[in-house]
């Protein structure tokens, strides 16, 4: 295929993304600096919670190499179908639709080895050709870091209402963050907020409160950003469970101190973009 041919696909994938991206009201990067920090685990229940809220929501897994959306929301191995309107997103039980690479691979434990230029064209056609549908939000989970997807998902996703920057309170992991939000800056998309992962332990018998990774350390990048701190998700071992048990941290363990913080900063979203 020549040059002009190529183009002309682009075109045509480019006006598709805007036709279908028309019915979606607010599209949500969920990103981080670096891996670790719990960015997949917050992308997923935030989506579950905003459902809760009464959102509709679709959350887009564009980590290739290490798709856990489907695993966490309990859809690992279900498969996705394209019927007349395009590529339909799996519905979760808990009223979240999922599309993510992990859905469409045969092998899904075979590793993904793709160079940039086709993760960039295997972004654009899943936003072009997926049946998204009329939402409240589109949550985007990112991989980590500030390379070929993120920068992919910024040029092709048609007015990003913004990025929730995901931290622990740790000095590497802060100096990562303010990577990604150098990234941001640059792109011209707002930072909506940050959030502080894995922020403190509470004993459950005595209430002693520890800060095994670092204090404060969310808080003092969202001043330094002049961003708000969205919230701190204490660290609770019951997170893990859930994950492994493929169930939402938040329906599992309903009223943890955890799913109540999610919680506050869900509403915390839906008031900023939605003026509520």
């Amino acid at each position: 295929m020549d040059v002009r041919g190529f183009q002309k696909i682009i075109a045509a994938q480019r006006k598709l993304i805007a036709e279908r991206f028309e019915k979606i009201k607010h599209k949500i990067v969920i990103m981080s600096g670096k891996g670790g920090v719990g960015k997949s685990f917050f992308a997923a229940n935030i989506s579950v919670a905003l459902a809760d809220l009464g959102r509709k929501v679709c959350v887009f897994d564009a980590d290739f190499h290490g798709p856990d959306i489907p695993k966490i929301l309990g859809v690992r191995g279900k498969s996705i179908y394209a019927g007349p309107r395009g590529i339909e997103p799996v519905m979760t039980g808990y009223g979240v639709k999922v599309i993510s690479l992990d859905l469409m691979v045969t092998d899904s434990e075979a590793p993904i080895i793709w160079r940039g230029p086709l993760k960039i064209t295997a972004i654009r056609q899943l936003l072009a050709e997926v049946n998204w549908g009329e939402l409240d939000y589109f949550v985007i989970d990112l991989p980590p870091g500030t390379g070929d997807e993120p920068l992919s998902i910024a040029q092709e996703v048609p007015n990003l209402d913004g990025i929730i920057l995901v931290t622990i309170p740790s000095e590497v992991s802060l100096l990562d963050v303010k990577r990604a939000a150098g990234f941001a800056k640059k792109l011209n998309i707002p930072i909506i907020g940050i959030v502080e992962n894995m922020s403190y332990y509470k004993c459950p018998v005595c209430g002693h409160v520890e800060y095994p990774l670092g204090k404060s350390g969310g808080e003092i990048l969202a001043r330094k950003l002049s961003v708000e701190l969205l919230g701190r998700i204490p660290l609770d071992p019951r997170i893990n469970e859930a994950n492994d048990k493929g169930k939402p941290y938040v329906k599992m363990f309903s009223n943890s101190e955890t799913t109540r913080e999610i919680f506050k900063i869900a509403r915390k979203i839906i008031s900023k973009l939605e003026g509520s």
